[in-house]
């Protein structure tokens, strides 16, 4: 994804949403929350809530990006790298958005 010049349009839509970013810095709108996710880290959500993701900065992006039916979501599992179990690899300061809604 190239850089955007302006500020983002929040759209809203019936699904659920989960990206990975596999390249670059994205930066993730999603209602009163401005995220930044570096390469490696994922968020999922209710796209009815309002949201925009694209490049944090000047540089393109490369993300992985899924939408499934409203309040399915995805599970991902992975073992933990060596490192991070020990406490010091990325792992420690992973960013979590979760914004599912049940009914």
């Amino acid at each position: 994804m190239p850089p955007e010049p302006g500020e983002p349009e929040l759209r809203t839509h019936e699904e659920y949403e989960w990206l990975h970013v596999l390249a670059g810095r994205v930066r993730l709108v999603l209602a009163d929350h401005d995220i930044t996710l570096d390469p490696g880290e994922a968020a999922e959500f209710d796209t009815r809530l309002p949201h925009w993701f694209g490049p944090a900065g000047g540089q393109a992006v490369e993300v992985l990006s899924l939408l499934g039916r409203q309040g399915e979501r995805i599970r991902v599992r992975a073992a933990p790298r060596r490192e991070a179990a020990a406490g010091h690899g990325r792992g420690e300061g992973r960013k979590t958005v979760d914004t599912a809604r049940r009914r």
